[in-house]
């Protein structure tokens, strides 16, 4: 389903969009109520982060929306009941963006069994390199879950390919190292390393890390074949609430509609 959203994007000359927030922020109920507003406002695959308590990847913005969300009680599984919720009525594609521990804790067969079931469409574990578990990718590339796999500036090309294999869905390119957060300025070289990419890898490649604003979005959407923006997004969740965060988004469509 979530390649079947790029394609269709692709034949419309667009980039799909894809924002990033953490379950459970701003506040424990409205995991479900964002998620709906981001479709509405023109998200066409949307990653649900689950909170972990060692976030190390993220920068301070989604470190505080996770450790706001642990403290008022959201659970893997409330995640995933506010996910079923949400596919009552909508079929965006969901990536559940988390780390390893979360998954384990709730043991992984019955997390993949029962993300299925809430309605999950993809599965990104940021701490998981190619070849780290073989058993546990194999699990995840077995059940119906796409395994998003991520590619850092400093992956080499040789080894891109590798790093692809057994994923689905996307490809994810952190545009710059270092950990999440808005940036004022993108690197000069990323339009010539996601044309690399995408000559090595026969899946769509999104882009994030970040990307905060819709110009910027609409620099990189006018060559990656997806844009992710997350810490832009949670930073006006967190201090405007819904709707606003909810304006954001729908200002990133524009911006890359407006780009192609």
């Amino acid at each position: 389903m979530i390649s079947a959203v790029f394609a269709a994007r692709r034949s419309e000359g667009r980039a799909t969009l894809v924002p990033y927030f953490t379950a459970g922020h701003p506040d424990a109920d409205s995991t479900a109520t964002v998620l709906s507003a981001l479709t509405d406002a023109g998200a066409d695959v949307i990653e649900l982060g689950i909170p972990f308590s060692d976030p190390l990847a993220d920068g301070p913005t989604i470190q505080k929306s996770s450790f706001e969300s642990l403290k008022s009680g959201t659970t893997v599984a409330r995640v995933l009941r506010d996910l079923s919720d949400f596919r009552e009525a909508h079929q965006t594609p969901v990536v559940l963006f988390t780390y390893l521990n979360p998954v384990l804790r709730y043991g992984i067969d019955g997390f993949l069994s029962d993300a299925v079931e809430a309605g999950a469409n993809g599965l990104l574990l940021t701490d998981l390199p190619t070849g780290a578990d073989p058993e546990l990718e194999a699990k995840v590339v077995a059940s119906q879950l796409d395994l998003i796999r991520l590619i850092a500036p400093t992956t080499q090309l040789n080894r891109v390919r590798q790093v692809s294999e057994g994923g689905s869905g996307f490809v994810y390119y952190i545009s710059r190292t270092g950990v999440t957060g808005a940036r004022q300025e993108l690197r000069g070289e990323l339009h010539d390393e996601i044309r690399a990419i995408q000559g090595t890898v026969d899946l769509p490649v999104a882009v994030g890390f970040g990307i905060s604003t819709p110009e910027q979005a609409a620099a990189v959407g006018d060559v990656a074949d997806g844009v992710v923006v997350g810490s832009a997004l949670v930073q006006r969740l967190g201090a405007e609430g819904v709707d606003a965060g909810a304006a954001f988004v729908r200002s990133l469509r524009e911006g890359l509609d407006s780009g192609r």
